[in-house]
């Protein structure tokens, strides 16, 4: 008997911890017959088809979520042509609040786990296994009397017997089983002893699931209780990961500071086991972080951590109706007393398409939001989920949303279609100019031109679109020679400014052989550049690391380049020494007199 569970990812890089979770859960007795196939999205239907095909498993069960449902769909229409005899089960987020209606689109299902899946995956296959030994002892299969009929849903019906209705958490032909009462976290085995499958993957891991808030656009608002993984397994298996130097492992845990004991604990914990490799990811919410946890963070590794913080919004009704507990003050106070320690990688989120949320209002939560200058900003649009609050308050909210995954809301009684179309133009800019962390020098100047941040990526948005740019281009200084030219537009008594900037924006992330044609001719400072690495070839003033290198290799590896502002100087970067949270060089400033 051999039990096929398939993930399909968004990314390459991406795991799915679900199906790991499911055959380490499942036990050693029935790991043999439990297999595993993980795909993407950006694959060809008919090649994973094949490969499907040529498993031979005797059951098939889906990992669902909204970014691979489409692609599910496909697959279901077509597996029961090339594996008649093969079962197929489902499971997830995307199937386990309208299971009837996908049993009645895809006849040729033979279940829908609902909920968490382990327990109920263990039982599920121990009946097959009971089954087929059944089968081995009457020398025939049990289902040889429904096989007379050509009738596939009476021959199905008869192989799943009644045994299989009295595991819980399923839904069949004829219902729902009872209710599958949820899994004690520190009963699930860890799932990574073997990281061969995860080489270039993120690692995700749990430590705790539930939330204990009831956002009513999420999903884990559904499940109200909190269970935690005892906090001495969980540092065992971290120091798994650290022991082997894993780049990054990513909690997902939707509120992990929610206990603070338990939040405390691991925190210390890697702290002080740091191997100044493995970097954490962590979703929390910042308004509840204690002072004891803010000097904890600040105390961490430059790298060691990053927080993802979902603000979502600062509009206080929205706040109320979508049910969200968030002292935006606080927040703000919080966060930049995080950002004091310059050592933690912030990341903070804003949804679109909320009730009560109009496109002044979103352009407002979007200046607070950026003005807590995190590394990061993630402008993301309303995912109308099956089972949220949200869902079933659509058509009160007046939330059209698109009938097919991801749900993404089209307009709403606040924000037009029209409106949500600017606001992902608006989104693109973000994605290529604040996100990218390629215009650090250049962005805070250029925002003093406009009336907000907000407007400036509106302007951008709408100079992109006029001029017929495209948001694609593989090559980077394409990006800044627009840049420029938007200056040009809106700042030009700065424009010698600007043209600086962006070459020591780029000169901070790359050593770059082609010289930027906007940058300025050094050719009259190349004596005095020469003269530089000459005397750092015999000084090693500026430079102590790079023991060894003459002066032609030094600069070769690092790069000096002159600016005029504020006051001539020159700047010296060293891409050997980056900063660990943004990539960039190390940067000195160098009085090089001329002769």
């Amino acid at each position: 008997m051999k039990f096929l569970l398939v993930a399909i990812n968004a990314k390459y890089i991406h795991s799915n911890p679900a199906i790991y979770s499911l055959r380490a859960y499942a036990g050693e007795d029935l790991r043999e017959h439990v297999e595993l196939a993980e795909y993407t999205i950006n694959q060809y239907m008919t090649d994973i088809l094949a490969d499907i095909y040529s498993r031979k498993p005797d059951v098939i069960g889906f990992s669902c979520y909204i970014w691979n449902w489409t692609l599910v769909q496909e697959l279901l229409a077509e597996l029961p042509k090339v594996l008649p005899k093969t079962d197929i089960w489902l499971g997830g987020p995307e199937v386990s609040y309208d299971a009837d209606r996908i049993m009645k689109e895809f006849p040729r299902l033979t279940g829908i786990m609902i909920g968490e899946g382990e327990a109920t995956f263990r039982e599920v296959a121990e009946y097959y296994l009971e089954r087929e030994r059944a089968e081995k002892r009457t020398e025939q299969p049990i289902s040889r009397v429904a096989e007379k009929t050509a009738d596939r849903a009476t021959i199905q019906d008869t192989i799943i017997g009644e045994s299989i209705r009295q595991i819980p958490g399923l839904y069949l032909k004829d219902g729902y089983t009872p209710m599958r009462a949820l899994t004690d976290m520190s009963n699930i085995p860890f799932l990574y002893s073997d990281l061969t499958p995860f080489e270039n993957k993120i690692i995700y891991y749990e430590s705790s699931r539930g939330c204990p808030y009831r956002c009513s656009y999420c999903l884990s608002s559904i499940d109200k209780s909190v269970r935690l993984r005892d906090t001495n397994v969980v540092k065992a298996e971290l120091q798994f990961f650290l022991d082997n130097r894993v780049k990054q492992v990513k909690f997902v845990d939707r509120t992990f500071n929610c206990n603070h004991e338990h939040a405390m604990e691991i925190w210390r914990y890697i702290r002080d086991n740091d191997n100044g490799v493995t970097n954490f990811h962590f979703e929390i919410s910042a308004d509840i972080l204690r002072p004891e946890e803010i000097e904890l963070l600040n105390s961490f590794r430059p790298g060691l951590a990053q927080l993802e913080i979902g603000v979502q919004t600062v509009n206080p009704h929205t706040l109320k109706v979508i049910q969200r507990v968030m002292n935006v003050e606080k927040l703000e106070s919080i966060v930049a007393d995080i950002r004091k320690g310059r050592n933690i990688h912030i990341h903070l989120d804003l949804i679109a398409g909320l009730p009560y949320e109009n496109y002044e209002s979103f352009g407002h939560s979007f200046d607070r939001v950026y003005g807590m200058r995190p590394e990061q900003l993630q402008l993301g649009f309303l995912k109308v989920l099956k089972g949220s609050e949200m869902w079933e308050k659509a058509e009160e909210y007046g939330i059209c949303y698109l009938d097919k995954p991801p749900y993404e809301v089209l307009y709403t009684k606040w924000l037009p279609y029209e409106k949500v179309l600017r606001l992902k133009g608006i989104e693109e800019m973000v994605e290529l100019y604040f996100n990218s962390g390629q215009f650090t020098g250049t962005l805070p100047v250029l925002e003093q031109a406009f009336e907000s941040p907000f407007v400036m990526y509106e302007k951008l948005a709408d100079f992109y679109r006029e001029e017929g740019y495209v948001t694609n281009s593989p090559a980077r200084v394409y990006r800044y020679e627009i840049m420029l030219r938007f200056a040009e537009k809106y700042d030009e008594a700065k424009l010698p400014l600007y043209r600086e900037l962006l070459t020591y924006d780029m000169y901070l992330r790359e050593n770059i052989k082609s010289r930027p044609v906007f940058a300025a001719d050094i050719s009259l400072y190349k004596k005095e550049i020469k003269e530089f690495y000459r005397r750092e070839e015999a000084e090693r003033r500026y430079l102590p690391d790079y023991e060894g290198y003459d002066s032609r290799q030094l600069e070769k590896m690092t790069h000096l380049e002159p600016f005029a502002y504020p006051e001539p100087h020159y700047v010296l970067f060293d891409y050997q020494h980056r900063n660990p949270l943004n990539y960039e060089a190390k940067t000195q400033d160098i009085k090089v007199t001329q002769k």
